[in-house]
């Protein structure tokens, strides 16, 4: 199975402007996640795909595969589809350009993920599935307490095969009676197989999408399923001078 990991890598930020080439060490934020991915050996490739010249520039010259993008593009995932345009796959990994502790054991993770099969439907007896292989994939990690009731740090609820029912900013699932649920964060890794990103480029963007601002409610929202895979690592993705600051001082 040939595995590539793409990292979209925007300049135009909104909450952090030019997050993308801040620098922590001499080297900007999307060299530090190029880097970290480039660790793992279960990849084929890993591609830094932007709409910035600054970014090619900056990343270029320390041998990164940076490829330009269209600057059209409203989220990475049409990001990577068009990466799966010109560069072959069984697998693209999609690993956002501001997450630098991304780790080896995550990307192993969602690898290993993909090569299974999805499960049986039901547990009463029905065998098999209209889905022969995994579409979409992602990863969760057990919630923090501070991160259970922040709309920034995305809850995901599954099926007991790992099949999501549904993200969401807010807290989910709901202990009415204080039965201290098990809370699952979701973490911005994703893999996708090409027939999933060929549909997901051809639907307009969904009425949950837009209410959560999360793109993966599109596949949901339209039947493509999303396995979800467990992993004890936490990630700290860069999105405020508060978080930079925070990677900064453990990059350092």
């Amino acid at each position: 199975m040939k595995v590539i990991a793409v990292i979209p890598a925007r300049l135009a930020s909104t909450r952090l402007p030019r997050k993308m080439l801040r620098e922590i060490n001499g080297r900007p934020l999307a060299l530090w996640v190029y880097d970290a991915v480039r660790k793992c050996s279960r990849l084929d490739d890993v591609i830094l795909a932007t709409d910035s010249s600054e970014i090619l520039q900056a990343c270029t010259k320390y041998g990164c595969d940076v490829r330009m993008t269209s600057d059209k593009h409203r989220s990475g995932t049409e990001r990577v589809h068009e990466i799966s345009q010109s560069v072959a796959a069984d697998v693209y990994i999609n690993v956002q350009g501001d997450e630098p502790m991304v780790r080896t054991e995550q990307i192993d993770t969602i690898v290993d993920l993909m090569r299974g099969a999805p499960p049986p439907l039901s547990a009463f007896g029905r065998s098999g599935s209209e889905e022969t292989e995994i579409m979409v994939g992602t990863l969760m990690t057990p919630a923090k307490p501070e991160d259970i009731s922040n709309p920034n740090a995305v809850k995901v609820v599954t099926d007991s095969s790992g099949k999501a029912l549904y993200f969401s900013r807010a807290t989910i699932p709901h202990d009415r009676d204080r039965t201290y649920p098990k809370y699952f964060k979701h973490l911005g890794i994703y893999a996708y197989r090409k027939p999933a990103l060929d549909r997901f480029v051809s639907l307009p963007e969904s009425s949950l999408e837009r209410a959560e601002r999360l793109e993966q409610l599109r596949f949901l929202e339209n039947g493509i399923s999303i396995y979800a895979a467990e992993t004890p690592f936490d990630s700290i993705g860069v999105d405020t001078e508060d978080d930079f600051q925070r990677v900064q001082g453990l990059l350092k």
